[in-house]
């Protein structure tokens, strides 16, 4: 194992709800927030923390929209999140494979 450094896993990634979140909208195009809230089972408050560190990250685009005059947010992984993760998957498969 010593050429595997724990240091390049990423710290934004690396949270169990961020990275629910980030497994989540890799598999769909775009999420609404209460779809996510239910899928990793997180209460609004903390959801809503954990999605604020993925979008300052760069990582997941923000819609926000209007529906029958009720407010929808929607969330996506932007190509920038799908590189992010793709080299977190990377890393952890270094690490399982040592």
């Amino acid at each position: 194992m010593s050429d595997f450094d724990y240091q390049q896993l990423d710290d934004i990634i690396h949270s169990r709800i961020r990275l629910a979140i980030m497994s989540l909208l890799i598999t769909v195009e775009e999420a609404g927030f209460v779809f996510i809230k239910d899928k990793v089972k997180a209460t609004d408050g903390n959801l809503s923390v954990h999605i604020k560190k993925l979008e300052d990250a760069g990582y997941v685009t923000v819609k926000k929209e209007f529906i029958d005059r009720k407010p929808r947010t929607v969330y996506s992984l932007n190509s920038k999140g799908r590189n992010a993760f793709e080299a977190y998957l990377e890393q952890l498969e270094k690490l399982i494979k040592k």
